[in-house]
């Protein structure tokens, strides 16, 4: 792309704003569009906080779909699939079991860490570069077992991330404690554990706000409470994008609006397998709470983690397939309360807990949609699940390349919308 192009990037969540801030550092005229009031308000707001190429297996994985139809309807089971949802989750759901078998699952696990691994580098350079602060912990994941089945996965999980770069260390449940003395008191229900000692944490929200305000310094625009109805196509190239407010002409448009996303394209023929998957947090002031734990940690069991965030403690997980509904559903948010509680029952105020909820944007395979569609200067970064804080920074390196017309610098080989 010759020139100073411009690029609308249309959502300002964690990806969009790395996005922004990639493509002004590439010599992008850049212009936001974000229907909230601000930056990271959505999914970026309250998210579990970790940072971890070290989580790169996806959901869909071996043995999970027993697990399915055990935990189906169960409030308070790791993944609830509510009966309401099927009608919408069916062609989804049929995809994402095709996933659920030994290839497919190394194959997205490989895929995915080489984007994780990436992304991490990425945030590493930027806040090198910037100095942005966003209550980084860097204390790695300790990822517990207390059973079996988590005991089999995360193991699996580590034994391949392990071949493939990743630093780990097998503790038994004295190693845990040693690690993390605030977990004591569980040492009697702790099999063992795997810390990941390259993982971080942070906040995801302040983060995205920081880089927002550094953005705008660079020049980006960013048009906050605006929503895009439609992107216009001329002569089979992105001419400009139709808002509730305004016609802003462009030269290219990445879509980075999570959920979102699939319905804008839909119209343009572009059909992303994107679902809205819930997940839940409850965050804790630590005010001086002596026993608070530092390390993150994530039961695998329960499909949830704590994890220290400056002066904060937050706990979250679980998924819900319940739709675009944004219900903050009690049940669910006393099942991590309830977690959080047993494991810590000194902590002085059960009434201080923040509870949130936020939709993922989630694929079959857990890998985002990244790159460019046949539509001429229209390009994807959309459908980051879990891992949009993880991933973010690299999967807007790569789109910022792309859109650049350069090559991306890592194998783009089962990330881009042509390859799936």
């Amino acid at each position: 792309m010759a020139g100073e192009p411009h690029v609308a990037v249309l959502g300002a969540g964690v990806v969009g704003v790395t996005t922004a801030y990639y493509l002004a550092q590439a010599g992008c005229g850049v212009t936001v569009i974000e229907r909230q009031p601000g930056a990271g308000l959505e999914t970026s707001f309250a998210n579990g906080g970790l940072i971890t190429p070290s989580m790169s297996d996806p959901w869909a994985a071996p043995g999970l779909p027993r697990l399915l139809l055990k935990w189906f309807g169960r409030e308070g089971s790791p993944f609830l699939i509510r009966a309401g949802a099927l009608p919408g989750l069916t062609l989804w759901g049929l995809k994402f079991l095709s996933q659920c078998n030994p290839a497919a699952w190394r194959r997205n696990t490989e895929n995915t860490l080489r984007l994780c691994t990436y992304s991490h580098q990425s945030l590493k350079q930027l806040t090198d570069d910037t100095g942005i602060e966003y209550s980084l912990n860097s204390s790695g994941t300790l990822h517990l077992f207390r059973d079996q089945y988590s005991m089999d996965a995360t193991t699996r999980a580590a034994d391949v991330v392990r071949t493939l770069g990743v630093e780990t260390n097998v503790l038994d449940a004295a190693g845990c404690i040693e690690l993390e003395p605030a977990l004591a008191r569980q040492i009697d229900q702790i099999s063992g554990g795997i810390h990941y000692p390259d993982d971080e944490a942070g906040d995801a929200h302040q983060f995205t706000q920081g880089l927002a305000d550094i953005c705008r310094s660079n020049g980006v625009v960013f048009r906050y409470g605006e929503t895009v109805e439609k992107i216009d196509i001329t002569n089979g190239t992105v001419s400009r994008i139709i808002t509730d407010r305004e016609h802003i002409d462009t030269d290219a448009c990445v879509v980075a609006l999570g959920n979102a996303s699939a319905r804008l394209l839909q119209p343009l023929g572009i059909h992303l397998p994107i679902y809205p998957v819930k997940g839940y947090s409850v965050t804790f002031p630590v005010d001086g709470w002596n026993a608070a734990p530092v390390v993150p940690f994530v039961d695998d069991g329960r499909k949830m983690g704590i994890v220290r965030i400056g002066d904060n403690v937050r706990v979250g997980g679980t998924a819900e397939f319940t739709g675009h509904d944004k219900t903050l559903n009690p049940k669910r948010v006393v099942n991590l309360e309830n977690f959080f509680f047993t494991l810590f029952p000194d902590y002085p105020d059960r009434a201080a807990g923040r509870a949130w909820t936020g939709l993922r944007p989630t694929t079959p395979d857990n890998i985002p949609y990244l790159g460019p569609t046949r539509i001429g200067g229209l390009f994807l970064n959309a459908g980051h699940g879990h891992l949009g804080w993880t991933m973010s920074c690299g999967s807007a390196r790569v789109v910022a390349d792309l859109v650049m017309g350069r090559t991306a610098e890592i194998d783009l080989a089962g990330i881009t919308l042509e390859d799936r």
